[in-house]
C-alpha cells in the first residue's frame, strides 16, 4: 500500500481559503457554538484577570510579559500544515466513515479549539501545579480551584467527543484532527487533560468488547463526559509485569462478580469533577490460568447505576491515598482499595481470561496519545522559552556599541537551542499525526489488504511515537529551561514545571524500554 501524501509544492496555503461550515449536519457546528458559549460562561465566572488572556488567543501575537507563564498560543498553521501535507486529510475525508467532514473548514475548528483551551485550560496549569489535588482522608479528593468548572465547560462544549464514532454520539472527526485537539489540550494543561483522555480510552475498550446492555448503560454518559473512566491495572507487586497481579474476582449468584484487591498509580481514580467514575479493572477469577493468560476485565462503577441509569448506591471501591509526585500535581494519582466491605461489584467485559487482549485493543490509541503528550508539552515549553528569549536582555552583540544590551534571542547559542527545539517538535508532530492517519486507514479503508498494510504500519509507528516523542520531550523541555538560565531553575517562571510534568510520559502506558522490546520483538520484520 502506498500511504497517501500530497506534494508540498502543489498545495495552496492551508489557511488562505474561505471556511464554509465544517460539517453538513449534526455535532460539529453545534460543538463550535457550544464551545464558544461554554468558554464565555467560564470567563464570566472567573475573577482572575489571568484567565482572560487576550494575548493567548490562537494567533501569532506575542503575549504580554506578565502572561508568559500562563499563556498558550497553539501553533495552528504548523498543525494544519501537517494535516494537509503529511496526513493528506483531504483523502481521509473521502472515506465513508468521514463523509460529513469538510477539511476546508479546519481553520475555523482549530481556531475555536485553540481559543477554548487557551482561555479555559491554560490559565489553570500553573495554579494546579502550585495548589494540587488534595486527599481529604475520607476517600474523597478535592481538585484544584477552577478545575471542576473548566471540565464542565469542556463537557458542555463537546470537545471530548469530537473524534469519537458518530454512532456512539461523537463528532466523527478523522483521528489526526482529533489528535490536534488532543495536542492543544495536553499542551494547555497536561494534568487536567489526563482525565478526559482516560475516558476516551475507556470508550474505545467498551465500544469494542462490552455487551450491548453494557454499551447502552455506560457509553452515552462516557462519550458526553458526564461520567469519567479510569484504568485499574497496576498493583504493588505487578507493574509492567501484569501477569503477577492478584486482585480477585469471584462470581456472584446474579452473574456479577465481587472484586477484592488493591490497585496503585491510578490516574484520576477519585475526583470531584464528574457524577460517576467507571473503573475498568483487571482481575483474576478463581480458576484462571497463571500469568497474563488468566486476566479478565471488569466494569466497576464508583456508583452502581440505579433504575434510571443514574448514579445509585456507592460501590465498595475507595481511594485510600494519593501519591506525592514529581509532576502533574493537579492530577490525583490514587491508591484504590476494592472489597474492604465484602467485595466491589463488577461486571465482566466479554469473556473470562481475555482482559489483556481487550486492553490491547486500545493500546495504539493510548500509546499514541502519550507520545502526543510529549509533543504538546515540548511545544509549550519551546514557545515559553522563545517568549523569554525575546524579552530578556543580557549582554550585547559583537557588532553593537558598548552599553547596548541585546535580547538573548540574538545570541547564537540561544538561537541554536531554539532551533533544536523547533526541529524536534516538528518531527514529533509529523510522526504522531501520520501515525494517527495510519490508524484511521487501518480501520476504514474498503480494501482488506490495504487495511492490513495500514495496520502493520500503525503497529510499527506506535512504539516509535510513544517512546521517541517522550524521550525527546524530556530533552527539549530541559533545553527550554536552559534558555531561561537561573530563572528557569526557580519555580516562579514555570519553565521547571514542563520538565517535571513531561517526565512521566516516558514511564506510563508501558515504559520506553518496553516500547523498544515491543518494536524489536513484535513489529520489525
Amino acid at each position: 500500500m502506498v500511504f497517501p501524501r500530497n506534494s508540498i509544492s502543489a498545495m495552496a496555503d492551508p489557511l488562505s481559503s474561505p471556511a464554509p461550515p465544517l460539517f453538513s449536519s449534526g455535532f460539529p457546528p453545534r460543538c463550535l457554538r457550544r464551545a464558544g458559549r461554554a468558554a464565555s460562561r467560564y470567563r464570566t465566572r472567573r475573577e482572575s484577570p489571568r484567565t482572560r488572556l487576550a494575548a493567548a488567543c490562537p494567533s501569532d501575537e506575542d503575549p504580554a510579559p506578565e502572561d508568559i507563564m500562563t499563556a498558550y498560543r497553539p501553533p495552528l498553521q504548523d498543525m494544519q500544515f501537517v494535516l494537509e501535507h503529511i496526513c493528506d486529510v483531504r483523502s481521509l475525508a473521502k472515506l465513508e466513515a468521514f463523509e460529513s467532514f469538510d477539511p476546508d473548514s479546519l481553520p475555523d475548528l482549530l481556531a475555536e479549539a485553540g481559543r477554548f483551551f487557551s482561555e479555559v485550560f491554560a490559565p489553570l496549569n500553573r495554579t494546579g501545579d502550585a495548589a494540587p489535588s488534595v486527599y481529604n482522608g475520607d476517600g474523597t479528593v478535592t481538585t484544584p480551584p477552577g478545575f471542576a468548572e473548566a471540565y464542565a465547560a469542556f463537557v458542555a462544549a463537546g470537545w471530548g467527543a469530537a473524534a469519537l464514532d458518530p454512532e456512539l454520539g461523537g463528532g466523527g472527526l478523522p483521528w489526526p484532527v482529533g489528535l490536534v485537539l488532543q495536542e492543544m489540550m495536553t499542551a494547555s494543561n497536561l494534568a487536567l487533560s489526563l482525565c478526559p483522555l482516560l475516558t476516551q480510552g475507556g470508550v474505545h475498550l467498551l465500544a469494542s468488547h462490552a455487551s450491548a446492555a453494557q454499551k447502552a448503560e455506560y457509553l452515552p454518559r462516557l462519550v458526553s463526559g458526564e461520567w469519567t473512566a479510569t484504568m485499574l491495572l497496576t498493583e504493588p507487586h505487578a507493574g509492567s509485569d501484569l501477569g503477577a497481579l492478584a486482585t480477585r474476582a469471584d462470581r456472584a449468584a446474579d452473574g456479577s462478580y465481587r472484586l477484592v484487591g488493591q490497585k496503585i498509580f491510578i490516574t484520576w481514580g477519585e475526583h470531584d469533577m464528574a457524577a460517576n467514575t467507571v473503573h475498568l479493572v483487571l482481575a483474576r477469577t478463581p480458576e484462571a490460568p497463571v500469568g497474563s493468560r488468566g486476566i479478565s476485565c471488569f466494569i466497576v462503577p464508583k456508583y452502581l447505576p440505579d433504575a434510571e441509569g443514574g448514579p445509585g448506591q456507592r460501590n465498595d471501591i475507595t481511594c485510600v491515598s494519593i501519591e506525592h509526585k514529581l509532576g502533574i500535581h493537579a492530577s490525583p494519582t490514587c491508591v484504590m482499595s476494592l472489597g474492604e466491605n465484602g467485595g466491589a461489584v463488577g461486571y465482566l467485559i466479554g469473556e473470562e481470561n481475555m482482559g489483556l487482549v481487550y486492553m490491547f485493543t486500545m493500546m495504539n490509541h493510548a500509546r499514541l496519545g502519550v507520545g502526543l503528550e510529549g509533543v504538546g508539552v515540548a511545544d509549550r515549553a519551546y514557545r515559553q522559552s522563545l517568549d523569554h528569549a525575546v524579552e530578556r536582555r543580557q549582554g550585547r552583540r559583537p557588532d553593537t556599541a558598548p552599553g547596548e544590551r541585546a535580547a538573548i534571542v540574538e545570541h547564537p547559542d540561544v538561537q541554536r537551542m531554539l532551533a533544536t527545539q523547533r526541529a524536534y517538535i516538528e518531527a514529533m508532530r509529523c510522526l504522531c499525526y501520520y501515525n494517527a492517519a495510519a490508524l484511521d486507514l487501518a480501520q476504514h479503508l474498503p480494501d482488506g489488504d490495504e487495511r492490513q498494510a495500514a495496520q502493520e504500519l500503525c503497529d510499527l509507528l506506535t512504539p516509535l511515537s510513544k517512546a521517541w516523542c517522550t524521550d525527546v520531550a524530556n530533552e527539549t523541555t530541559s533545553v527550554a529551561l536552559q534558555i531561561h538560565g537561573g530563572m528557569g531553575y526557580v519555580e516562579e517562571t514555570g519553565a521547571a514545571q514542563h520538565c517535571r510534568d513531561v517526565r512521566i510520559a516516558a514511564i506510563y502506558e508501558g515504559t520506553n524500554g518496553i516500547q523498544a522490546i515491543d518494536l524489536v520483538g513484535r513489529k520489525l520484520p
